[in-house]
């Protein structure tokens, strides 16, 4: 225990999670403090881009082998599973409607790319390699949590008629994903000597401007706790706490039996633990216009993203390490 809270003071005090912090503040305390938002979007825009093409390239030297299909198989799987188990937990805990805990389900079913990008720089920090591929599997996760969220709907009577070409459109064409996936290809088109003619563009830059969308994403998260006191039920926190720790131990269980090394454990027990706030919202707004976005948004990026930033990464690559004998 000593040593886990040792590692999250040390994570504490980095200057990725200190701007989030910021941020949180600031809001909580009513600051006037904002990012215009073409700003914050182009801070979200480069994130994408860099960790895209840099997982592209990485790919590009490792080349296409089964360890990578085996990978991105195992992402999807998780994917289509966490919801079921985020909707039966939200079910048990809390008294929200099928729609609700469906769309629920759907955001902890996909990832966060942003808790992905801090838990890389973390592991960066330390020492620790992990497989490139994984930016792949982040991007693979983004949508078919999307898909058992509508099927648990159906299922439940709740019923839809907006799972048509509109949906479909959302969920392919979703900005972040098209720039991830697309970053990804030029990356892993144009392999190392890509990466080496941009390298200060995307590489020296990236842990400052992921301090600032922190910081943005601090007083993004901290203006959703302060208007959200009526979502905010005992059950409703429980859960999105309780759930990081449910897809971090799937997580482990995944990349356990994949045998990637220990950084590619931590992310795959990252990605299990994370929740959509920007890719599955979208959709969602399309899906299941009559489910409450305040909830979904509050628990993935009011609870759970914090939890993840400030005590659940270093607690995931505690328990990777002690399992791995590492």
């Amino acid at each position: 225990m000593d040593s886990i809270l040792a590692l999250a003071g040390a994570n504490l005090v980095s200057p990725i999670i200190l701007s989030f912090v910021l941020g949180l503040v600031a809001a909580l305390a009513r600051s006037d403090l904002s990012f215009p938002e073409a700003i914050a979007k182009g801070l979200s825009l480069y994130l994408l881009f860099a960790i895209g093409f840099k997982g592209g390239a990485g790919v590009a030297a490792h080349g296409v082998d089964a360890r990578l299909v085996a990978a991105l198989l195992a992402g999807v799987a998780l994917s289509l599973l966490l919801p079921f188990i985020a909707f039966a937990l939200l079910r048990f805990l809390t008294r929200v409607s099928v729609t609700d805990a469906a769309a629920v389900a759907g955001h902890y079913g996909s990832i966060s790319i942003v808790t992905f990008v801090a838990a890389s720089s973390l592991l960066a920090g330390r020492g620790i390699p992990a497989e490139s591929y994984m930016v792949a599997v982040a991007a693979a996760m983004e949508a078919p949590a999307i898909l058992s969220a509508l099927w648990l709907v159906a299922r439940r009577g709740g019923g839809t008629e907006r799972v048509g070409a509109e949906l479909w459109r959302e969920i392919l064409l979703n900005g972040s994903i098209v720039l991830l996936l697309g970053a990804f290809a030029i990356g892993w088109i144009t392999g190392e000597e890509g990466l080496a003619e941009i390298s200060s563009f995307i590489v020296e830059p990236f842990k400052g401007v992921l301090c600032l969308f922190l910081l943005d994403m601090g007083l993004v998260a901290g203006r959703g706790l302060r208007g959200s006191r009526g979502v905010l039920t005992p059950g409703v926190v429980a859960f999105g706490i309780l759930m990081p720790l449910v897809g971090a131990a799937l997580g482990l269980a995944a990349g356990l039996g994949l045998g990637v090394s220990l950084g590619g454990v931590v992310l795959f027990m990252v990605l299990g633990a994370s929740a959509s706030y920007i890719a599955v919202p979208a959709a969602m707004r399309v899906a299941l216009p009559e489910a409450n976005p305040a909830l979904s948004l509050t628990l993935s990026l009011g609870i759970t993203f914090p939890f993840n930033l400030t005590l659940g990464i270093p607690l995931y690559m505690m328990l990777a390490g002690a399992v791995m004998g590492n």
